[in-house]
């Protein structure tokens, strides 16, 4: 389900938005905020003045909600915002996000919560299970409130794929072989899951050689994370959905138990009941790869069946085509661009109490890297051609890539398999959980707390 700003402006006016507390209702800043979108003009106005000469800047991540929706009336609101900000940003609620995010010290007034709880439930009431004012307060959460961004959908407007049905290789003839697909292993149990069709649902639960697991796909972000969904000390397995909301371009996910937002690209509750739970889901390897090289490594594979129960169009290159072709954001994130473009792709690891990333280009002529991550030696195998990168340690081996194969220092054939290099005599080296990602989420969310190959 998509809302438009006029239709959500309508909605508030027409009173489908609950009028809240009575001491909410009597708050002047929540009040001004409110005749953003409803009410008569002449009381808008005066509202506005009052902003204007109360001169704070703790209205602007209130009045950044009201922007989105209040086409009739954004001029005026933004007249406040330049007035009580001193910037000069017009109407952009991008360049506006991105000024709030480099400016954490500004704590919004304590209407933000109210406000924006109203107008996101006037977009569809279920988001309540996520936004409920109990989990909203500032120190209840790990991001913070002003930067939660609605996506465009309702809550499970992306839908999940939940045990989907899944199909032999041979009988794959929708697929091309230069489709990427997200390529899982687990205990000989064989997966392909085409991007064509993950791009419509970004989420899938299942059980995968007996290991319940979730991949995350955030679209935006261009990041698929498999993660274990059984965590210890909890009797079920998380399953996993998206909430229709984001967070620095970043999908915000929710698991169906206790309706917690998960930060999907840490893995790690951020709103809600979970947020001090210290739960932190386990990486599961995964790779990106065409289907050409994936049916061709593991014939037994089974793969995605388009009998989804969802009617979309999974045509090759259809999903967010526009969005992969450009070089820009959809929704804003500051992004350091010194060093690479916001887009450019990067494998991650994070893992051994540390966190690096690996430009894809590194691999152009290089498809073998012997690298380490914090104290841990690693052997990274890639290929930029189909955005796939496999990682593994390599404890005190330095590999090379031949004509035969991979080879050792000392001249050994060594196997690539999804879990372990296979070596000399039945020797094994584990894969290590890593994803393919945008440079902008990595840089985004962990930036100096992590480093990068090659610089």
């Amino acid at each position: 389900m998509q809302i438009s700003r006029r239709g959500l402006a309508g909605m508030i006016g027409a009173g489908a938005i609950a009028p809240g507390a009575l001491w909410a209702q009597q708050d002047p800043v929540l009040e001004a905020l409110r005749s953003t979108l409803n009410g008569r003009r002449t009381a808008f106005e005066a509202q506005m003045a009052y902003l204007k000469d109360r001169g704070q800047p703790d209205v602007v991540a209130g009045l950044l909600t009201a922007i989105r929706y209040a086409d009739r009336r954004r001029d005026e609101i933004v007249e406040v915002m330049q007035a009580v900000t001193g910037q000069r940003y017009g109407n952009d609620w991008f360049e506006w996000m991105l000024w709030q995010e480099r400016n954490p010290q500004i704590v919004p007034h304590p209407s933000l919560i109210p406000f924006k709880r109203e107008v996101l439930l006037g977009i569809d009431p279920n988001f309540d299970l996520f936004l409920r004012s109990e989990y909203l307060q500032r120190d209840r959460m790990k991001i913070r409130l002003e930067e939660i961004a609605w996506g465009g959908v309702s809550k499970d407007g992306i839908p999940s794929l939940d045990n989907p049905t899944l199909i032999s290789a041979s009988n794959a003839g929708y697929l091309k072989g230069d489709d990427l697909v997200f390529g899982v292993a687990i205990n000989g149990d064989e997966r392909a899951y085409p991007l064509r069709i993950m791009g419509w649902h970004e989420m899938f639960n299942e059980v995968i050689g007996g290991v319940p697991v979730a991949l995350a796909y955030c679209t935006l972000c261009g990041s698929g994370i498999l993660f274990e969904t059984q965590v210890a000390g909890r009797r079920k397995p998380f399953v996993f959905g998206s909430s229709g909301f984001l967070y620095r371009s970043n999908k915000l996910m929710f698991d169906r138990e206790t309706h917690s937002l998960w930060n999907q690209y840490t893995g790690k509750p951020v709103v809600g009941p979970l947020v001090n739970s210290g739960i932190t889901l386990k990486q599961r390897p995964v790779v990106i790869t065409t289907w050409a090289s994936w049916k061709t490594s593991h014939p037994k594979t089974r793969v995605l069946s388009l009998n989804t129960g969802h009617r979309r169009n999974y045509g090759s290159g259809v999903v967010y085509r526009d969005y992969f072709a450009s070089s820009e954001l959809m929704f804003p994130a500051v992004v350091d661009r010194s060093r690479h473009r916001q887009k450019d792709y990067i494998f991650a690891v994070r893992q051994f109490g540390a966190a690096r990333a690996w430009p894809l280009d590194a691999f152009k002529g290089k498809p073998v890297i012997n690298d380490a991550i914090g104290q841990t030696p690693l052997v990274l195998i890639g290929d930029p051609k189909e955005r796939s990168v496999r990682a593994y340690e390599r404890k005190f081996h330095e590999f090379r890539a031949t004509q035969s194969g991979l080879q050792d220092r000392a001249g050994n054939g060594w196997t690539v398999t999804e879990e372990a290099l296979i070596g000399p005599e039945g020797a094994r080296l584990p894969r290590v959980a890593g994803h393919i990602s945008y440079w902008f989420a990595w840089d985004n969310y962990l930036g100096d707390a992590a480093s990068v190959y090659g610089e």
